[in-house]
């Protein structure tokens, strides 16, 4: 093992997890030095946390973006940082539920939604962060924009409520559960790290048959994640193949029979491994 090979080895990024470990590279440190500088970290830290940070950092370099960094042109960015991020995480600390107006895809507009806030989420594809709250009235989970929150108060909830609405929602979230086991293709057993960082954010157990040196994973996801995975197994191509789950299995081979069909075969190829 190149004892290097921090952040894509699996077995390191393990052990540093269970010890609740954060190994922080002097490249990193330089690099936020340099995001603290910007306009907009006054926004996304409390002054007392932009302080703390400043001070960490003081004796480290910053890195100079003046010179030597050039930026092709591009369509314009959203802010990655959203005002709501900041009072949203602070009321989901104090476990208060939330009353908002918000507008849904087709613009109608609904006023005075009582709800307790659950998790945010950031899109890497639509580059946009989510509310996953629980509908107070409805009885079930929501999932809204923030861009699409016009209005938001904090409303306070008392403990017994809370606890109550957030055995609700684990209760949702584990009848939504699906799960599937993808294994490594052997000749692939070298790129293990790079496979399980693809599925990183998952709920995962790693399994390995020594007789047939075989790794397999199980990963455990909501039923909305699916096409994301899906994704995420076409990128790693002929280097994995699910061996349980009907559903993913049916989708791979829906997609693959669509690619093929674009160059005019119309037969599965009898692939050997």
């Amino acid at each position: 093992m190149n004892p290097f090979e921090k952040i894509f080895n699996y077995q390191v990024m393990s052990r540093l997890h269970e010890t609740g470990t954060l190994a922080v590279t002097s490249h990193e440190r330089t690099w936020l030095k340099a995001m603290l500088e910007h306009p907009a970290s006054g926004e996304a830290f409390t002054p007392e946390t932009l302080k703390k940070l400043q001070s960490t950092l003081e004796g480290d370099l910053a890195l100079d973006m003046k010179e030597g960094f050039w930026e092709k042109a591009k369509s314009k960015d959203q802010q990655v940082y959203h005002p709501l991020l900041r009072p949203l995480r602070r009321i989901m600390l104090r476990k208060s539920g939330i009353l908002m107006n918000h507008r849904i895809r087709d613009g109608r507009m609904f006023e005075e939604q009582p709800g307790f806030p659950f998790k945010l989420e950031y899109s890497m594809v639509k580059r946009e962060w989510y509310l996953i709250w629980y509908h107070l009235r409805y009885r079930t989970l929501m999932n809204t924009k923030l861009q699409h929150i016009v209005e938001l108060a904090e409303q306070p909830v008392s403990g017994e409520e809370a606890t109550a609405v957030e055995a609700d929602i684990n209760r949702m979230l584990e009848s939504r559960k699906e799960s599937a086991v993808i294994e490594v293709v052997r000749r692939y057993n070298s790129e293990l790290s790079r496979i399980l960082y693809a599925f990183s954010c998952f709920e995962k157990q790693i399994g390995y048959d020594e007789a047939a040196d075989s790794y397999t994973i199980r990963l455990t996801f909501l039923g909305d994640e699916s096409e994301y995975i899906l994704s995420k197994l076409r990128f790693l191509g002929m280097r994995v193949r699910v061996v349980e789950g009907d559903k993913l299995k049916r989708r791979m081979r829906e997609s693959a029979a669509k690619a093929l069909s674009r160059y005019g075969v119309t037969e599965e190829p009898q692939v050997v491994l």
